[in-house]
C-alpha cells in the first residue's frame, strides 16, 4: 500500500484542480458521500440514529456537510455544530453548508460554548462524526477545538473521523497536544504517514479509504513510501526449484557472541537456517565454540582467536578472510560485544570485505566510533538494523532526536553513506540509498524483548544469501519478522513472547505469504 505526507495529499488535490480542471466541490461530494456510505456500512443497522457532526470552517469541515446531507436522506437525526462564525465559512464549504437546513446547524465559536450548549447532545449521540481540521494541523490544540476533542473522547457514541483524527500531524504522526480517540478514520485518495505511524497509529481506528476521483495517474506520480502488508510482500517470496539443493540457497557466514552471549549467537544463526539458507556457519570466539555448538544443531561453527578470553582478537581477521571465499552473504555484530579488537574486526570487515553484509548491535557500536569506514566499505550492499540508540550513536544526537523524525533520519543516513537502514522500533523503517523508503505494517507489541533484533540479522543475512536483491532481503525480511511475531501472538498472546518463540513461526511465516489468496483483501 502506498503512503504520503499530508503536503503530497495537498499537491494531489490542487493539481486535480488545477491541472486536470476537476472542480473542487466535486472532490468533496466525493469524500462526504464515501464517508457516509462507510458510517452507514459499520453503524446504521436501524433507522433515526443520532449523528453529531463536529465541523471546522474550513475544508474538512465541508466534508462533514456533505455527510450530514448524505445522512439525512438516510432518516437519520443529524446535528452540526459548526465551531467557527458563520461569515468566516467561504468557498466549497459554504456551498454544502447552504444546502443543509438551518435548524440542523449550531455555531458555537467561542470558548465553553461548546460545553454550554451541546455536552448532552454529544453524550447522547450514537455516532460522532470528527470534521474538525483534516491534515492540516501543525501546532497543539487549543480553545474550542481542543474542548472538542475533549467532549468528544469522554462520549459513549462511535467516532469515525474525517481523513484523520484532530490532533494528529498528517506526516510525522506526531500528537498535537491531545487527539481524537476514533473508531474508524474514512481518508481520502491516499493513506498518509499521520495514519500508520505511532504514536498516532493508536487512535486511528479501522482505517478506510476512499477514491474520490483524483486522476490515476497524479496518484501514480505522487512521491511516497511502502506500508509493508501481506499482498504486498507475497509476491516477492521465491518458491522452491524442485530439484534444489543446499548449495541453491546460499551459504551465510555469521560472525557473533562473546562471553555472556551466546544466545545472540544463536538465535542470528539459527533463524537463518529458519529462512531458507541452504548452509550457515557461525564463527564465535573460539572459547565459546562447544557452547555454541550445542545451541546450533543445523549450523556450523568457525572458532575464532580469543586469547582465551572468550571474545574476537585482531588475529581472527586473517582466518575470515580465509574462510570468507564461497561464502554469498556476511552479518557480524550480534553479541561481539564493544571492546577494541571487535571494533577493529568490524571496521576492517567494512573496508575490505565486497560480500553483501548486515551489520548489528555491536557492529554498529564499532561503526559509531568511525562512520567514515562506511565511505570506505568494498561492499555496495551493506544493510545497518540500529534501534534508535544505535542509531543515535550513528549520528551522534539523541534518541529524542532520531524518535522524532525517524524516516528522514533513515533516509538521510541511507544516502549519505550508500546503505541500506532498517531502524527498527514499532512501525519499523526500511531506507535505500537511493531514496526509497518502506515502513512496516506487521508486528506487535509482544515482540519488545531481549533477541528480537538478533533473529532479525539472522532472517536479513540469510534472504541476502539467497540471491534477494538488498531492497528486497530488507523489506521481506523485517515484514517476516514481524509476520513471525503476529502467528506467536495469535496462537499464545503478547505477552512473554520470546524471540525463539518467533524464531519457530519464521517458516510459518514464509508458507502464509506463499500460499496468500490471489483475491486475498488486506486489512488496511
Amino acid at each position: 500500500m502506498k503512503i504520503v505526507t499530508a503536503h503530497t495529499m495537498q499537491e494531489l488535490d490542487r493539481r486535480a484542480i488545477n491541472e486536470y480542471g476537476i472542480p473542487g466541490r466535486d472532490l468533496m461530494e466525493q469524500a462526504g458521500q464515501g464517508c457516509a456510505e462507510h458510517i452507514l456500512a459499520a453503524y446504521g443497522t436501524r433507522r433515526s440514529k443520532r449523528v453529531v457532526i463536529l465541523a471546522g470552517k474550513g475544508n474538512n469541515g465541508g466534508d462533514g456537510y456533505v455527510i450530514a446531507r448524505c445522512l439525512l436522506e438516510k432518516e437519520w437525526q443529524v446535528l452540526v455544530i459548526v465551531l467557527a462564525d458563520r461569515d468566516s465559512i467561504h468557498g466549497d464549504a459554504e456551498t454544502n453548508l447552504v444546502r443543509l437546513p438551518e435548524e440542523i446547524v449550531s455555531f458555537c465559536p467561542g470558548d465553553g460554548e461548546l460545553t454550554e450548549k451541546h455536552a448532552d447532545d454529544i453524550q447522547q449521540a450514537d455516532v460522532l462524526v470528527d470534521a474538525l481540521l483534516g491534515t492540516g494541523l501543525r501546532s497543539d490544540l487549543t480553545g474550542v477545538y481542543l474542548e472538542a476533542v475533549e467532549l468528544i473522547n469522554t462520549a459513549p457514541g462511535k467516532v469515525v473521523a474525517v481523513d484523520i483524527p484532530t490532533g494528529i500531524h498528517g506526516t510525522t504522526g506526531r500528537i498535537l497536544g491531545k487527539t481524537v480517540h476514533a473508531n474508524m478514520t474514512v481518508t481520502f485518495g491516499i493513506a498518509k504517514l499521520g495514519h500508520v505511524l505511532y504514536p498516532a497509529a493508536e487512535h486511528v481506528g479501522r482505517l478506510v479509504i476512499v477514491d474520490i476521483g483524483i486522476p490515476p495517474q497524479l496518484m501514480q506520480e505522487a512521491v511516497g513510501y511502502d506500508f509493508l502488508n501481506e499482498k504486498l510482500m507475497a509476491p516477492l517470496v521465491k518458491r522452491r526449484d524442485r530439484q534444489a539443493h543446499k548449495g541453491t540457497y546460499g551459504h551465510c557466514l555469521i560472525i557473533a557472541g562473546s562471553t555472556g552471549k551466546t544466545g545472540a549467537a544463536a538465535l542470528a544463526a539459527n533463524s537463518a537456517v529458519r529462512t531458507g539458507s541452504g548452509l550457515v556457519t557461525l564463527a564465535v570466539p573460539e572459547s565459546l565454540n562447544q557452547i555454541l555448538e550445542v545451541k546450533t544443531t543445523e549450523a556450523m561453527t568457525l572458532p575464532l582467536p580469543d586469547a582465551g578470553s572468550g571474545h574476537l582478537t585482531t588475529h581472527a581477521i586473517a582466518l575470515l578472510e580465509k574462510y570468507l571465499p564461497g561464502k554469498n552473504a556476511l552479518a557480524i555484530g550480534p553479541g561481539i560485544d564493544r571492546r577494541p579488537a571487535g571494533v577493529t574486526v568490524v571496521q576492517n570487515l567494512v573496508e575490505n570485505i565486497a560480500l553483501p553484509m548486515v551489520i548489528d548491535a555491536d557492529g554498529l557500536n564499532a561503526l559509531a566510533e568511525d562512520t567514515t569506514v562506511l565511505h570506505r566499505r568494498r561492499s555496495q550492499n551493506i544493510v545497518l538494523t540500529p534501534h534508535p540508540g544505535e542509531m543515535s550513536r550513528l549520528l551522534g544526537s539523541s534518541i529524542p532526536d532520531v524518535a522524532a523524525i525517524r524516516i528522514s533520519v533513515a533516509q538521510e543516513f541511507a544516502r549519505t553513506f550508500g546503505v541500506y537502514v532498517v531502524l527498527k522500533g514499532a512501525r519499523t523503517i526500511i531506507a535505500a540509498p537511493n531514496g526509497m523508503a518502506a515502513i512496516n505494517g506487521s508486528g506487535n507489541p509482544g515482540m519488545a524483548s531481549g533477541g528480537m533484533g538478533d533473529v532479525l540479522t539472522g532472517i536479513i543475512v540469510s534472504l541476502l544469501g539467497q540471491g534477494y536483491s538488498t531492497w528486497n532481503a530488507c523489506r521481506l525480511g523485517v515484514f517476516i519478522h514481524g509476520l513471525a511475531g503476529d502467528l506467536v501472538a495469535m496462537e499464545q498472546g503478547e505477552i512473554g513472547m520470546t524471540a525463539t518463540d518467533l524464531m519457530a513461526r519464521i517458516p510459518l511465516a514464509l508458507n502464509r505469504l506463499l500460499n496468500l489468496p490471489a483475491n486475498y483483501h488486506q486489512p488496511v
